[in-house]
């Protein structure tokens, strides 16, 4: 070959890695919504496969790594494989060494909802053995406290309804632009019960409650009348002053950190006046960290209970 015939021959060409799938592995307490979550995820498209052994998982991307028809994929996983655990644990281990980077989804759900589900269905809890039904729920939730601890989310059902569920899960779901951090804020009434996936809970009870007011009963946060009244109150002006503050620093740190999700959760009594008002103009104050990559995403979890 001449020396022509080298300058001429064209350069090896650089491949690009394959691009690995979106892969959630969606788990938690039994009777909490695993399946229903992995139902609204197959309705967005997703590959889902269902009671997984963790053990497999590996294997299941792989096999699906190359279907163009399944580059989302979710595995539903529970307490009923044995040595649950750390079979996960090893999985989530050897996805991320091979260049997947797996969301764990939490799904929880208070011991009185939980009860009142098995109840409904009549079925004994898989971990009851010859106990009673809550000796179960606080057995499995012991073997899963370390992994609820560590999971990139955990969505609280005890209160959701079907669609409720649906529009959580939409908002972990990617939207196909790049998100550093989903950061929720919402409103609650804290005689419905402090929801469990919270990171930040504000406590708005310390404000007037227009509940009291016959002319404002009848109305939301999300009203005009209300909404003045509440933010017309000179505490909410400097109490939300120093909440955003708080949260603005607290965002820096999750982002440095790499933290994926984040809920605030603002309360008062019902959940229908002061943190509904308090929850929409506080996501107004942080929507121009979405120029950093923030995705904020506002519900109210207990609007239109009473």
């Amino acid at each position: 070959m001449t020396p022509e015939d080298r300058t001429a021959e064209p350069s090896p060409t650089t491949v690009d890695p394959p691009r690995r799938q979106d892969v959630i592995v969606l788990t938690g307490m039994s009777g909490a919504g695993r399946t229903t979550a992995g139902d609204v995820l197959e309705d967005r498209g997703w590959y889902v496969v269902d009671n997984l052994p963790p053990s497999m998982i590996v294997e299941l991307m792989e096999l699906t790594a190359d279907d163009p028809q399944r580059q989302r994929v979710a595995a539903v996983v529970d307490v009923r494989s044995r040595d649950f655990t750390t079979e996960l644990s090893s999985a989530l281990n050897q996805l991320t060494a091979l260049g997947w980077r797996p969301r764990v989804v939490f799904v929880d759900s208070s011991d009185e909802a939980l009860v009142r589900r098995f109840d409904a269905v009549r079925r004994p809890h898989p971990l009851q053995g010859d106990g009673l039904l809550l000796d179960g729920i606080r057995r499995e939730r012991r073997m899963l406290a370390d992994l609820r601890s560590n999971a990139d989310v955990v969505v609280d059902t005890s209160n959701y309804n079907v669609h409720q569920l649906s529009a959580k899960i939409d908002s972990l779901v990617e939207t196909g632009v790049r998100v550093r951090l989903r950061l929720a804020v919402m409103s609650f009434g804290f005689k419905y019960g402090i929801p469990l996936d919270a990171d930040v809970v504000l406590d708005l009870r310390f404000l007037p409650n227009p509940y009291w007011n016959p002319e404002m009963r009848p109305y939301t946060g999300k009203d005009a009348v209300v909404r003045d009244f509440v933010l017309g109150q000179e505490l909410a002006g400097s109490y939300l002053d120093h909440v955003e503050l708080m949260l603005r620093t607290s965002i820096a740190g999750y982002l440095a950190e790499g933290r994926r999700y984040v809920t605030v959760a603002v309360g008062c009594t019902g959940g229908k006046h002061r943190s509904v008002a308090i929850a929409e103009d506080l996501a107004l104050r942080l929507g121009d960290l979405e120029d950093s990559g923030v995705q904020l995403t506002t519900f109210h979890r207990d609007l239109g209970r009473e």
